[in-house]
């Protein structure tokens, strides 16, 4: 049976989040990187050594496999990140953020965390960002990722 509720709550988080995507992508801080590399290196600026499986690397963004390869191409011949065979799988290839990407991140993350800020926390009071991100790690969590 059909929850008219789920459908709606789906609906206006969907909706919410073009919303905001779009404003945060038209504020994005720098012309250095896309939002989507950007989301790349922040990916691997939180796992252990900055670094991680590409095909791990694949479930946090979204993005197809061949576009976050692509994307892991152009950030390598810039010298943000290097890729390399992985020792534990000889099909698979470990990204790691360099130092260079790394300082970049950082630089970047500032304005970009002030932006969202001024988009998000200043619609949301502190009860209501901290409900919105239990909400959203629960429908995280309780979606198995295809």
């Amino acid at each position: 049976m059909v929850s008219r509720r789920a459908v709606a709550a789906w609906e206006s988080l969907f909706r919410a989040q073009v919303h905001v995507m779009r404003a945060l992508n038209s504020e994005f801080p720098t012309k250095e990187i896309s939002l989507n590399e950007y989301d790349v290196l922040f990916n691997l600026s939180r796992r252990p050594e900055h670094r991680a499986r590409l095909r791990d690397l694949n479930k946090h963004v979204l993005l197809t496999q061949p576009s976050v390869s692509r994307l892991v191409d152009r950030l390598v011949a810039r010298g943000y990140v290097t890729k390399s065979d992985d020792p534990g799988d000889a099909r698979g290839t470990i990204i790691a953020i360099t130092d260079e990407g790394y300082s970049l991140f950082r630089r970047v993350a500032l304005t970009h965390m002030e932006t969202i800020s001024a988009q998000v926390g200043s619609l949301l009071d502190d009860d209501e960002l901290e409900q919105l991100t239990l909400l959203c790690n629960k429908l995280r969590k309780g979606i198995a990722p295809n």
